[in-house]
């Protein structure tokens, strides 16, 4: 089939027009294929031009979806399986990005520790859970990790449970154990939490005053006298508050 005219076209590709069809194409087909030297394409050429231009279309949505941000070369397999190559183009895909240095996992896992101690609240641990889930050899990521400043993990966690307890609204018992679920959950150290949560001071006063006037209001509809005072000890004790705390609260509000 004759080639009446090859067009490069303003995103970089170039259009074959043939006697009967036109063919949009890639440079390195045409290099790869020696087409800018011919002057007419076969069957089998054709078919081979259409194969090769599976193969760039991926590689080419590869690279832009690459830099958008750094993947790891487990993201990147799993953003190629649309494309359906052959097992051969999938290696040969994945080999050239790693050739020209566009997947690295070192510089992945790096950058990925850098991103989550600075620009999220998440811990040590979870940066790790997730690093593993990448497929990121345990190694390189425990020696990034040590390398990060165990202060600045301190007042990250530091932070976090004083923006919690400056909002507080449960028991000192409920709230320390609902920072230890939390912080715990976001990848700290248990021994961590603890430590920064014994040098807080904790005045729940205003809270039981909160949580003893909304007792009160519900269960008085039911309840009256001792059976009334004695629900709502219970109640209050339930919520975690102490019972030293409850009873002379309590005390000072029936004088």
């Amino acid at each position: 089939m004759k080639i009446n005219k090859i067009k490069q076209l303003k995103d970089g590709r170039y259009k074959i027009k043939l006697e009967d069809e036109e063919i949009t194409t890639y440079d390195d087909v045409l290099i790869n294929n020696g087409i800018l030297y011919k002057k007419e394409l076969d069957d089998e050429l054709i078919n081979k031009i259409k194969i090769d231009n599976e193969y760039y279309s991926a590689y080419n949505k590869t690279l832009k979806h690459i830099t958008r941000r750094i993947r790891s070369k487990k993201e990147i397999e799993e953003y190629i399986e649309q494309f359906e190559l052959s097992d051969s183009d999938n290696n040969k895909l994945i080999n050239k990005l790693i050739d020209i240095g566009l997947i690295n996992d070192n510089h992945y896992c790096h950058a990925y520790i850098s991103d989550s101690i600075y620009l999220s609240n998440d811990g040590p641990y979870k940066i790790k859970d997730y690093l593993v889930g990448q497929n990121i050899d345990i190694n390189i990521i425990e020696e990034e990790l040590d390398k990060i400043d165990k202060d600045i993990i301190y007042d990250k966690a530091y932070k976090i449970i004083s923006k919690k307890i400056k909002n507080n609204k449960y028991s000192t018992y409920q709230l320390k154990q609902k920072i230890v679920i939390d912080l715990v959950n976001l990848g700290y150290d248990r021994d961590l939490i603890n430590e920064i949560l014994d040098t807080f001071d904790y005045n729940e006063d205003d809270n039981l005053d909160k949580e003893y006037n909304k007792l009160y209001t519900k269960l008085s509809k039911k309840y009256s006298d001792y059976e009334l005072t004695k629900k709502i000890k219970e109640k209050l004790y339930a919520k975690g508050y102490d019972i030293n705390s409850i009873n002379n609260y309590i005390n000072k509000k029936e004088k």
